[in-house]
């Protein structure tokens, strides 16, 4: 009965549509295609994720992260999303609009994720795409940064793709797969967007 309290939350978060595609809060209903998605794209992930709770894959523990993301869209801190092909509602990857900062910087960080057997096709192009629209239209920020690892070829040519800049370089900037490292960082702005 918990959830229920935080469903509101989620519905009024609209759902971001883009170009064969749609990105919308996550629901417990997506637990199986996630957990199935996240479980067969686990070798591919990895290398570019923090690691993996010993829980991660269950039910519960999807629960507990539907809870925090409706508490996080709620405070105005964080916008999860999931991405879904628009053609058949299949589940394509993830995406977040993370660490909201509003007053003087109005600014969030970008993460992202996407299946193994959906990556290569464009689709993170363009949810991406959708994802900073609404950044800029809906939330009214005017700086959406990012930061890639320097190994990561296809994260850095997604964003440059997308018109981020590259900004600087970060030493032991986040921890992934369990060790501090280095990152690209990567921004763009509303002023870069050509209506």
């Amino acid at each position: 009965m918990v959830l229920f309290r935080f469903t509101p939350h989620n519905e009024a978060l609209p759902a971001v549509r883009g170009d064969g595609l749609y990105l919308r809060a996550p629901q417990m209903a997506d637990f199986s295609q996630w957990a199935t998605l996240r479980a067969e794209s686990r070798r591919f992930l990895e290398p570019w994720e923090p690691l993996w709770p010993a829980d991660d894959l269950t039910r519960s523990a999807f629960r507990r992260r539907v809870r925090r993301y409706a508490q996080e869209i709620a405070s105005d801190t964080a916008y999860p999303f999931l991405i879904f092909r628009q053609a058949d509602d299949v589940l394509l990857g993830g995406l977040t609009l993370g660490f909201v900062r509003r007053g003087v910087a109005q600014t969030c960080t970008l993460g992202y994720w996407i299946g193994e057997r959906h990556a290569g096709q464009g689709h993170m192009t363009r949810a991406v795409r959708a994802a900073v629209g609404f950044a800029f239209r809906n939330l009214a920020l005017r700086r959406v940064e990012a930061a890639c690892l320097p190994s990561n070829a296809a994260s850095i040519r997604l964003l440059e793709k997308v018109g981020f800049s590259r900004e600087g370089y970060a030493r032991r900037y986040l921890c992934i797969a369990g060790t501090w490292q280095d990152h690209l960082l990567y921004a763009l702005l509303s002023d870069d967007i050509v209506s």
